[in-house]
């Protein structure tokens, strides 16, 4: 359901009255819940201690699910039949993308909860940031696949349609083509209409210019499907897009868990590694709903720049009451219950 067709909805089913319609504010019908795993030993001055970070995965899932054991709390999430992707954010490396010790105790979880190797999927957009980011060398160790989802191709019985029409490029399924509404569709990757069944997303907390954060909602909605350049050119774009692609039966549905890799928190840089403006957290945040854990990250990413004497920076925030209007999680901070795990 797009923006446009849900608040056409809300309208046809308002009662009549000479005042305008009243709505309930994004995020207020329902409460978010947020676990947050922290160890001190996580990280020894911005090296991640695998061992530690496994405890962490551990501790986290099981207070999210409620199941005392690790490997029953996978199960509860989804059936040992499915085929898991793990989305994570490779393009900055190993340092500040997502690391690939938080994913390599998601995928020995995983493991030890009865899923076959060649089930799991550790994915992003283009294979050979993977491979640079240490994310082949992590899929050998433990036999499980690794892909690309512009690699693997798009699907076009499956797009995400808007009127905008963007400037088509080299791997844009469209590029080349000439006709009526050529550039107006961004297709799913057959990644996911053809292999994969559940999603775990795995972002790390870093800051993005446009959007706040690089974060759930961001990441697998423009990691998923080709033709985004056109969705950049301003915020109301990038506000009605990303939420309306994450949407898609083929992504959002798909999605079991939320990773946040807060054990580094750049607030500064986007597209590159800059150390000197990150701190280290030393956390993992779980949850099911990945607006509530966007927003947190947005929320962190100030508090980390007002403690550098930084100024704080006002994000696309529309994104996120966007997402909520859709029903995929909740934007209001106050409504979000945080579970802090030692």
């Amino acid at each position: 359901m797009t923006l446009a067709v849900f608040m056409a909805t809300m309208l046809a089913l308002a009662p009549a009255s000479a005042e305008s319609p009243s709505f309930p504010g994004p995020g207020q019908a329902k409460r978010a819940r947020v676990v947050i795993a922290e160890d001190p030993q996580a990280m020894i001055v911005f090296d991640p201690q695998p061992e530690r970070i496994e405890g962490l995965v551990r501790r986290g899932l099981s207070a999210m699910t409620g199941r005392g054991h690790a490997a029953a709390a996978w199960r509860s999430l989804m059936s040992t039949q499915e085929v898991v992707g793990i989305k994570v954010l490779s393009g900055l490396g190993k340092t500040s993308g997502t690391r690939p010790a938080v994913v390599g105790a998601v995928i020995k979880g995983l493991l030890e909860a009865g899923f076959a190797p060649k089930q799991i999927v550790v994915w992003d957009k283009h294979l050979v940031d993977l491979r640079l980011a240490g994310f082949c060398d992590l899929a050998n160790q433990y036999g499980v696949q690794v892909a690309g989802s512009a690699d693997e191709g798009y699907d076009e019985n499956t797009f995400y349609d808007a009127s905008l029409i963007g400037k088509l490029v080299w791997g844009d399924v469209e590029f080349g083509r000439k006709g009526e509404g050529i550039g107006r569709k961004s297709f799913v990757s057959k990644l996911l209409t053809q292999r994969i069944t559940r999603i775990i997303n795995v972002t790390p907390l870093l800051n993005h210019n446009l959007t706040g954060v690089s974060g759930n909602l961001f990441g697998l909605a423009f990691g998923s499907v080709d033709n985004t350049i056109r969705f950049e050119s301003g915020p109301k774009h990038l506000g009605e897009a990303v939420p309306e692609i994450y949407a898609l039966p083929q992504l959002g549905d798909r999605v079991v868990l939320n990773i946040v890799d807060a054990l580094i928190c750049q607030y500064q840089g986007e597209e590159t590694m800059r150390l000197h403006d990150s701190s280290m957290l030393r956390q993992l945040r779980f949850s099911t709903d990945p607006v509530a854990l966007d927003v947190l990250s947005i929320d962190e990413l100030n508090r980390q720049r007002e403690l550098s004497k930084i100024p704080p920076v006002t994000s696309n925030f529309q994104i996120y009451t966007n997402a909520s209007l859709l029903e995929l999680g909740v934007s209001d901070l106050k409504r979000i219950d945080l579970i802090r795990v030692p």
